[in-house]
């Protein structure tokens, strides 16, 4: 029945057991006495022996599922509600594992106060019979079996609705993130991992995640949509200015539009025409934060460009955009040991031709159109790609080339 598994999700002291796949269908199975796999009351049987699928689940995407012994915990995210991650339970509520007084045999959600709109679950985890959340603000939340230790006692109506533990005050520094809750079987942490390479690698990991920093669409003349990077255009122009960039790109081709972005990259100027057009919205007084420059990997600010040289021409890249683009600059920019150094001058079997298809590439994820595309070009990209281990481009830019080239011929 599952031909293609994407996840299995599991838990503490459970008896059952969940899978994924692809298309977010959920199918389960194990024991289901108390309703703990969520297939609904007149599903109830003590045992489901064959995987089952899953009905009636909240609309969003599957984060994350981990099983109780009576009971389960789901949480979804959902861009579109509020707050856009939400967590969901099923099964018994002896134990309170539920966060709420009431069997459900159905995932419905744990509803609570503590849930701000603007709070997101960081992270969650189930233990026998109880429930630890950390959020986005800092705030552990729990709820479930309460035991205490002094006096030996198992309290069987714990706290069944979630509530704020106190914990110690997070440094102003500290990463939400790089906390992490865990439960064992009567026992709990909250605990606080270590970057295990470099803060830098964390930091661009961290910003690569982040919505506000992937890629932005712009639609051209024709209705033809292209994309920019956010943190690139963020710091390359004045701030707030991307209305007025999408005003000018509506008027343009897809071949000016390509070289606005180019010329915003690479900060020289390609066409002079277009480059009077928005230089009144680029920032040429740049003033680049204290992060920005760590991430551009180096502190001094002239330095933030990375120089290739080949047959005595420069061309200058952007270091964060061959981080993006690049498993070899990647490397070479994150690495501790590494030369560091702004030139890298062997290059020499490209052509010139395709190595200004694969410059075009790398800014603004096109090929130009007057390009005439040969047999042998194509062999010469392969290596290119190669040799940059363009991994996140790889398919895209080949595939592209092939086309073109059958399109020509």
């Amino acid at each position: 029945m599952m031909k293609n598994v994407s996840k299995i999700f599991s838990g503490n002291s459970s008896f059952h057991v969940f899978l994924l796949n692809p298309n977010q269908e959920l199918f389960g199975c194990g024991l289901n006495g108390n309703g703990q796999l969520g297939l609904g009351e007149s599903r109830k049987e003590a045992k489901i022996k064959k995987l089952t699928k899953i009905q009636n689940i909240p609309k969003g995407k599957i984060i994350d599922i981990q099983c109780g012994s009576l009971h389960s915990i789901m949480l979804i995210e959902n861009e579109n509600e509020n707050p856009k991650r939400k967590l969901y339970s099923c099964g018994n509520y002896y134990m309170n594992g539920l966060g709420k007084y009431q069997n459900t045999y159905e995932f419905t959600e744990i509803k609570s106060s503590l849930f701000e709109n603007d709070d997101i679950i960081v992270d969650f985890s189930v233990g026998f019979n109880h429930t630890l959340i950390f959020s986005s603000k800092g705030k552990l939340i729990v709820f479930g079996n309460s035991y205490d230790i002094k006096s030996g006692k198992n309290f069987e109506k714990g706290q069944s609705i979630p509530i704020q533990i106190k914990i110690p005050e997070l440094g102003f520094n500290d990463d939400i993130s790089n906390y992490h809750v865990s439960c064992g079987y009567n026992n709990s942490f909250l605990y606080h991992s270590l970057s295990s390479f470099s803060n830098l690698e964390e930091d661009l990991i961290k910003l690569f995640r982040r919505k506000e920093f992937c890629d932005i669409s712009f639609k051209t003349e024709n209705g033809e949509i292209i994309e920019a990077h956010k943190l690139i255009l963020k710091y390359r122009l004045n701030q707030n200015q991307n209305e007025k960039l999408q005003e000018i790109i509506s008027k343009k081709s897809i071949k000016e539009s390509n070289q606005i972005f180019e010329m915003i990259y690479s900060n020289r100027i390609i066409n002079p025409k277009l480059y009077s057009e928005i230089k009144e919205i680029i920032n040429l007084n740049e003033k680049i934060e204290e992060t920005m420059k760590r991430i551009y990997l180096n502190e001094n600010e002239n330095e933030k460009d990375f120089i290739i040289e080949r047959k005595e021409k420069q061309y200058k890249f952007p270091k964060l955009i061959l981080i993006m683009r690049s498993e070899l600059y990647r490397g070479m920019f994150l690495s501790v040991t590494e030369d560091k150094s702004n030139k890298v001058t062997d290059y020499s079997e490209l052509s010139n031709k395709s190595f200004q298809i694969i410059e075009y590439w790398i800014y603004s994820n096109q090929i130009k159109d007057e390009i005439q595309i040969t047999q042998e070009i194509i062999d010469e990209i392969q290596i290119g790609i190669d040799y940059f281990q363009l991994n996140q481009t790889n398919t895209n830019l080949f595939d592209l080339l092939i086309n073109k080239f059958n399109n020509q011929n």
